[in-house]
């Protein structure tokens, strides 16, 4: 009679990927000055975060995501620190 072996530990499900506002938020809680749009979505890129391989804009996309969030006001994750530059709000 044959005995079913257990699955390993080793088996687990593979990291989930972040959403582009989590990476966002990841890469600006690093930074030290406030960062654009586009350079947000180079880092992201740069560390693996989030990648946007078949979006023609995520510049736009993330920038959209970002003013829809400041509307929030206190609540917001982000801060406007000058035209098109953003920070975490603290």
């Amino acid at each position: 009679m044959a005995t079913k072996k257990k699955a390993s530990a080793t088996n687990t499900k593979p990291a989930r990927k972040l959403s582009q506002m989590a990476a966002a938020v990841q890469v600006l809680g690093k930074a030290k000055t406030p960062m654009s749009c586009k350079e947000l979505v180079e880092a992201m890129n740069k560390r693996g975060l989030w990648s946007s391989p078949e979006g023609k804009t995520p510049e736009a996309t993330l920038y959209a995501s970002i003013l829809r969030d400041l509307r929030k006001g206190k609540d917001s994750r982000f801060q406007k620190a000058a035209p098109g530059r953003f920070t975490l709000n603290k």
